[in-house]
Order: C-alpha cells, then sequence, then structure tokens
C-alpha cells in the first residue's frame, strides 16, 4: 500500500494547502470548502475549484508518481492518496482510491454517488447533474464524512508493506491509516522532514528527501530486493 498527501504533488508544481505558503494561507477554509460555504456563496466556491482544476491541466506527474506506478510491474500495489489530483492515474497507477474526491468530477448535490467527469477545467455555476441537481465538486468538505475510508482501512489490513509519502499526518481520519496496518509489516516514510511518528510503532525506513527524489530511490531499493 502507498499512502500519499500533497508532498507528493509539491514536485509538479501544485500549491500545498497546509504550508506556510500554501493554499490555506490565502483561503479561509470556511470560505471555499465547507458544504455552509457551497450553499451560502456558491459562486466562490465554484470558483475556487475551477481555479485549482485549471493549475493541475497545466502541471505533469513528477518521477515519485511515475515510480509509485512502476512498483506495479513488481508488487500487487494500491495506492491510497489525500490529494484530489489525477496525477497517479495519468502516471500509470492502475488501482487509486482517493479519499478527499477527485478535482476532475463532479457530483449530484443530493446523491453523493452520482459522479460524473468534467471536460476541461470550468465547472458553469449552474450545471446540472443526471438528476435534475445542481452539480457540485467530488470533493470532501471539511465536516463531511470520508466514504473511501473503510475501504482504505481494509487494503491498510491486508498491506505487507507501507510507504508513507509527502503526508504530514494532521488530516484525520486519514492520518490514522498507518494504525491498521499489522505491526510487523515495515513502514517506509519519504518526508525531507520530521512527520509527527510517535505512535508509529512498526519497523521504519525514513529516507529524507523530497517525493521526487526519494520515491524512485526507494522504489529501486524495493525493485532489487524483490529480484
Amino acid at each position: 500500500m502507498v499512502f500519499t498527501g500533497a508532498g507528493v504533488s509539491a514536485d509538479s508544481g501544485l500549491a500545498t494547502f497546509r504550508d506556510a505558503d500554501g493554499l490555506w494561507a490565502s483561503y479561509r477554509i470556511e470560505d471555499v470548502c465547507t458544504p455552509e460555504a457551497l450553499r451560502n456563496n456558491r459562486a466562490t466556491v465554484i470558483e475556487f475549484y475551477n481555479k485549482r482544476r485549471r493549475e493541475l491541466l497545466e502541471k505533469q506527474p513528477n518521477a515519485a508518481h511515475y515510480a509509485i506506478a512502476e512498483l506495479e510491474k513488481h508488487f500487487d500495489v494500491d495506492v491510497i492518496t489525500q490529494n484530489v489530483d489525477n496525477f497517479h492515474e495519468r502516471a500509470g497507477s492502475t488501482r487509486v482510491t482517493h479519499l478527499h474526491g477527485e478535482l476532475m468530477k463532479l457530483r449530484s448535490s443530493v446523491d453523493p454517488d452520482l459522479i460524473v467527469p468534467i471536460e476541461g477545467w470550468e465547472q458553469k455555476p449552474d450545471a446540472k447533474a443526471p438528476d435534475g441537481s445542481l452539480l457540485r465538486p467530488h470533493i470532501v468538505f471539511f465536516g463531511e464524512s470520508v466514504p473511501m475510508f473503510d475501504t482504505a482501512t481494509r487494503i491498510a489490513a491486508a498491506a505487507d508493506i507501507l510507504i508513507v509519502v509527502g503526508t504530514s499526518f494532521a488530516v484525520y481520519p486519514a492520518a490514522s491509516l498507518v494504525h491498521y496496518v499489522r505491526p510487523d509489516v515495515p513502514i517506509y516514510l519519504v518526508d525531507p522532514g520530521t512527520p509527527e511518528l510517535s505512535l508509529v510503532r512498526n519497523p521504519l525506513t525514513h529516507i529524507r528527501a523530497r517525493a521526487a527524489e526519494g520515491v524512485p530511490q526507494l522504489v529501486d531499493m524495493l525493485e532489487r530486493e524483490c529480484r
């Protein structure tokens, strides 16, 4: 299982949310990422995600995304990501679970299971779903449940190796996934900093590097061990 956060996409040039110069330094969560914001100021919320989508389409997957996809040549791989971009899919990963939604999809305002792709970057504020309701970004807003979390915990519980890339372990419930792996499962962490790991009891290897540098190194090491 590969568990990724914003750091894996930062090397593609996407702005992260929680860094000092990240998106939340320029926007209030309450204004663009809550059900109340969508209800009370729909145009602002739609514009915010249109900007994120346009930025995404201008960027490309980086070496970390491609290295993770390459793992499938030797391992049975599930990617669990907190990211809403589609870089993992564009790089070639075939089993990707998005915990917090997907930027390149929209969904019905009344039926969370009615999800449709969006062509291009722009969602019109009055665009409607097949059920007649207004479309909304397919994003898990703050205060909403994380529908794919149970799926992610089952994947974590079955994993023989856990690779963690580019997450601060600050967003719950996603950060708690490391506690669902068996205690003997090795964890490989790729992060240039020192995330909070005091509760991790598994065998841990920390590669102190940015994702685009450290993940290819790790994948090369695992492939050599596999051979």
